[in-house]
């Protein structure tokens, strides 16, 4: 065992919040799939999952960038220009798109999503790699393995469409890739994949033993994308699969930063919600979530009346080019601010308020940065 573990484990959150977050949350992933032809789930997403994973972890998780941007005065202070244009410059790219036709706009709207969830794999396994210090190999091949095990599926989608299931609307995705570049793709992503297993063993051999979590992660990664896409046969897997590995991380990521910017106090709304812990957080999150929902049934979908009422609101097709684009502006601003607001090097303090670096990083001049300090948080973690 000593020969297996790394002698520095260079946890994100700790080892029982890593493990529960990346490794639990492909394991929940896993049993729902398992248990669906009990839970009556086989083929459409039914209202009750839909709830559970979509409007509580999906829509929720991106309702929790407020905590990191719009909630606290001082960031609004000291980054004005980003918050203004961020939400404009989405809405009337939208706008834009979605008078040119609804499905380039909701084309658009998909590859944008997807581009967020594959650099938010890579950004949580860039962040093993710089607490861990790593040689630049060994960075370059964890960030070819975590592309390989998101990418190489979404190939092999493109290459076999369509399927029983979407990103956002049916015919998103643009069809016409041949089937033979799907194939390989997955013959690559194996590759590079058994490289990197092959890499892992040699650690061991080594004596340098294997950081547990970034293993996992990488491990998660690749189930829940293999899974959810190329296993995946009905619309509650690719969905189960696609959402909680990327929400449930997210949660943990906003509510540690949350928690140390609070200890600084000044925290506006942010901080009242804090004070009922993350009960308060998570229902503050899940409320605006269903109303963002709410507000898409009631003007665009009209599908759910059972939960948001059966009187929808008619728009004509010129007014639904903005208000489309207006619904789907949470979205989209994560989308962009994600690629941002994540970068230690550029905000010292951002290490400190996660737990990550001294707290004396708050008081301390700019330094100067290194390679490593500009590896970002991505997420869309992007």
């Amino acid at each position: 065992m000593p020969r297996l573990l790394a002698p520095s484990q260079s946890w994100l959150f700790g080892p029982r919040v890593d493990l529960a977050v990346f490794a639990g949350s492909a394991l929940i992933s896993v049993a729902l799939v398992l248990a669906s032809p009990w839970l009556g789930t086989v083929g459409d997403t039914p209202v009750w999952a839909w709830l559970l994973l979509v409007v509580c972890v999906d829509v929720a998780h991106v309702w929790s960038t407020l905590f990191r941007t719009y909630l606290d005065p001082e960031e609004l202070r000291r980054r004005p220009g980003l918050y203004m244009a961020a939400p404009l410059v989405a809405w009337v790219a939208g706008v834009l798109a979605h008078q040119v036709s609804p499905g380039a706009f909701w084309t658009l709207f998909a590859y944008v999503a997807l581009f967020h969830f594959v650099r938010q794999q890579y950004g949580w396994v860039a962040l093993y790699t710089r607490k861990a210090r790593a040689s630049d190999f060994e960075r370059r091949l964890d960030a070819a393995a975590i592309y390989a095990a998101t990418v190489g599926p979404v190939v092999w989608w493109h290459a076999n469409l369509p399927r029983a299931f979407w990103w956002f609307v049916e015919g998103d995705f643009l069809p016409g890739l041949p089937t033979w570049m799907g194939t390989l793709a997955l013959a690559l992503h194996a590759v590079v994949l058994v490289a990197w297993l092959g890499f892992q063993g040699l650690r061991v051999a080594r004596g340098e033993g294997l950081q547990v979590g970034k293993v996992l992660l990488v491990g998660a990664t690749w189930v829940t994308w293999f899974g959810g896409i190329v296993l995946a046969r009905d619309d509650f897997t690719f969905t189960v699969m696609n959402v909680v590995l990327h929400g449930v991380p997210y949660f943990a990521l906003l509510f540690r930063y949350s928690r140390g910017r609070g200890e600084e106090g000044r925290y506006g709304v942010a901080g009242a919600v804090l004070r009922a812990g993350l009960p308060g957080f998570l229902l503050f999150l899940v409320a605006l979530a269903f109303t963002e929902e709410l507000l898409w049934d009631r003007f665009i979908w009209h599908d759910r009346p059972d939960l948001f009422g059966s009187a929808g609101v008619g728009l004509s097709p010129d007014l639904r080019a903005l208000v489309v684009p207006l619904l789907a502006l949470p979205q989209a601003t994560h989308y962009v601010l994600d690629a941002f607001i994540w970068k230690p090097g550029r905000e010292p303090a951002l290490l400190a308020r996660l737990g990550w670096a001294p707290r004396a990083a708050l008081e301390g001049p700019p330094i100067a940065t290194s390679r490593d300090s500009k590896m970002a948080i991505r997420g869309g973690s992007e």
